[in-house]
């Protein structure tokens, strides 16, 4: 239901005095709109899940700290690549300049049912795919999303080669200037979203902690890892490993909101994108097709509306919308990618 989501956001943002972002509808309702109909999804078995193979060569991501400089060089030059195009969501929200605009946007406007939710993880999961797909389809990047492995750098975040600023994303941010960074490849990118719902122009701020970057210890995924069911794993990998990596970075990275105007978000939710991997893998027969939660972060005026297989997950037309139920599977045919 592209239709709902697309006239109403014209609607919402044309009124040019506003300066916060208004969230939309989502067109699978999440409380906002009707109940759809959700048995069907609920009962998708492993063998519909798993029926679809990869028509394409497999997608293969890696950590950040396996690549090679040529292959870091070739991500980074993608990202900026994203930085250059144009935006292709300005019906969705007025003030996006750029295709790596577009994707906050996305999140943004989403963020009060995609948090704290059973959307959380297969969201992002759907996210992170945009993101790959948006590099290899519109800048001619070829590789994988990469992921940064937070648990191996964890209590010493500031050290790791992620902030290079040659090689990496740069360091963190300048006190004297705002927490403005300073160095690497996107120094000098103007953000038009953020912070929160606001939308404001402003520098890419970092504030790193080593301290908070305990939060991401292995020891947090593994506990984690030893739950059993989605309605317990899920709110564990949302709390430490998934808080540590953003609140140990700082400034744009610390607002749930807004958050994807630092690239490394990317980096950092395609880690946790692995974690839950690695989780279903545990029991992979069951773990396709476990979903719980809901689909909102507070409740709605109708009533909560659990999570389902059959939820539509949407990016407002930059990729095809997905079901729930079709991103349970990362090697399945929709999203054909897998993990080193």
């Amino acid at each position: 239901m592209h239709f709902s989501t697309r006239s109403f956001a014209v609607m919402l943002f044309a009124m040019a005095s506003l300066s916060w972002a208004i969230p939309l509808p989502h067109p699978e309702g999440g409380g906002f709109t009707k109940t759809l109909s959700r048995d069907l999804g609920n009962h998708l078995k492993r063998a519909d899940i798993r029926s679809g193979t990869c028509d394409r060569p497999k997608t293969y991501r890696k950590a950040w700290h396996h690549l090679t400089a040529a292959q870091r060089k070739a991500y980074i030059d993608a990202e900026v690549c994203l930085m250059k195009l144009p935006a292709r969501l300005s019906k969705v929200h007025p003030s996006v300049k750029s295709l790596f605009d577009d994707m906050q946007a996305v999140h943004q406007v989403q963020s009060p049912w995609i948090h704290n939710n059973g959307w959380f993880l297969p969201f992002h999961r759907y996210h992170m795919f945009a993101h790959e797909t948006l590099l290899r389809e519109a800048c001619n990047y070829t590789g994988g999303q990469p992921y940064w492995d937070e648990a191996r750098d964890a209590g010493k975040f500031s050290l790791s080669s992620i902030f290079d600023p040659e090689t990496g994303f740069g360091g963190s941010g300048d006190k004297n200037n705002k927490n403005c960074i300073s160095d690497g490849p996107f120094k000098d990118y103007t953000l038009v979203m953020g912070p929160g719902y606001e939308n404001t122009t402003h520098c890419l701020e970092r504030s790193l902690n080593n301290t908070a970057s305990l939060m991401s210890e292995q020891r947090n995924v593994d506990a984690c890892m030893k739950h059993t069911e989605f309605s317990a794993a899920w709110p564990c990998l949302e709390d430490l490993p998934h808080r540590g990596g953003h609140n140990s970075v700082g400034g744009e990275m610390a607002n749930p909101i807004s958050s994807p105007g630092d690239p490394l978000f990317y980096m950092h939710h395609t880690y946790v994108d692995k974690l839950w991997w690695e989780w279903q893998q545990g029991d992979l027969e069951k773990r396709l097709t476990d979903i719980a939660g809901m689909t909102t972060t507070r409740k709605p005026e109708s009533g909560w509306v659990k999570a389902s297989l059959n939820d539509t997950l949407t990016s407002y037309g930059l990729v095809p919308d997905l079901k729930i139920g079709e991103i349970m599977d990362i090697e399945g045919d929709k999203l054909c990618y897998d993990y080193f």
